[in-house]
């Protein structure tokens, strides 16, 4: 715990056995009161990976749900369990699990509800072996996110993230979708609520058991990514009424 706040560490996992011992051993216990993982079923062990190691919040998908589908669960539980500060980390070790204690300490001190951990501020993208297509992609998607949403963020598509209870209880992120696109519906679920989102810079390590997505699957994420920038931008005119935004606990 942190000033009496319950920290959740959770990792939405798929293919995750190879790398997951190495993720786990370096969340700092001092803090961490509970990890939760969820399987997205894999076709290899990590479920019983999991186990093995301690992890005893352990849900398997029994058929796969999607990395927002994943996410959806992991946060669920997380509340579920009575988290006060929920921080995302994947378990492939692309991050690592060394800046959970500094990301929760903002939120603990409650000088930002929201802390995103960027691979773009630095240079840990590239450093880290980024594809440079991919790095290009990132700087001209969150240029435009950037202008459309009124936010100053270096990059919306890091997934190592920590969230206090307010924020996940203040939008409805179980309405987004179940694909990649879901990271980024939930920022601006964020943003349109209201929260200032707080970053810090992280390292990155992109390597053969690291999780990525092809580029067909990356073009569609990107055109996701627009689209709900444009959504965004429409409903904060009064212009559109989008499923995402409704129910929103503006603070």
């Amino acid at each position: 715990m942190i000033h009496n706040k319950k920290v959740v560490v959770v990792m939405p996992a798929y293919n995750a056995e190879k790398t997951l011992e190495q993720t786990y051993n370096e969340v700092p216990f001092d803090i961490v009161d509970e990890v939760i993982l969820v399987d997205d079923k894999s076709s290899d062990n990590t479920s019983e990976k999991a186990k093995a190691i301690g992890i005893h919040h352990v849900i398997t998908h029994e058929q796969n749900k999607g990395y927002g589908g994943n996410q959806k669960s992991c946060y669920n539980k997380a509340l579920e369990i009575g988290a006060d500060i929920v921080i995302m980390v994947h378990p492939d070790y692309q991050y690592t699990p060394k800046l959970i204690a500094s990301m929760c300490y903002i939120i603990a001190n409650d000088v930002y509800q929201v802390v995103l951990a960027s691979r773009i501020l630095g240079k840990g993208a590239l450093k880290g072996g980024m594809p440079i297509y991919k790095y290009i992609a990132n700087r001209i998607l969150t240029f435009t996110q950037n202008v459309l949403m009124g936010q100053k963020l270096s990059e919306y598509h890091t997934g190592y993230r920590a969230f206090s209870k307010e924020v996940l209880e203040a939008i409805d992120y179980n309405i987004n979708s179940d694909d990649f696109v879901f990271d980024n519906q939930m920022l601006a679920q964020i943003a349109f609520a209201g929260y200032e989102m707080a970053e810090v810079t992280c390292p990155t390590k992109y390597f053969e058991e690291a999780s990525s997505i092809n580029f067909k699957r990356s073009s569609i994420y990107g055109l996701g990514v627009l689209w709900t920038s444009f959504s965004f931008f429409l409903q904060k005119l009064g212009m559109g009424s989008f499923k995402i935004f409704k129910g929103i606990k503006k603070k």
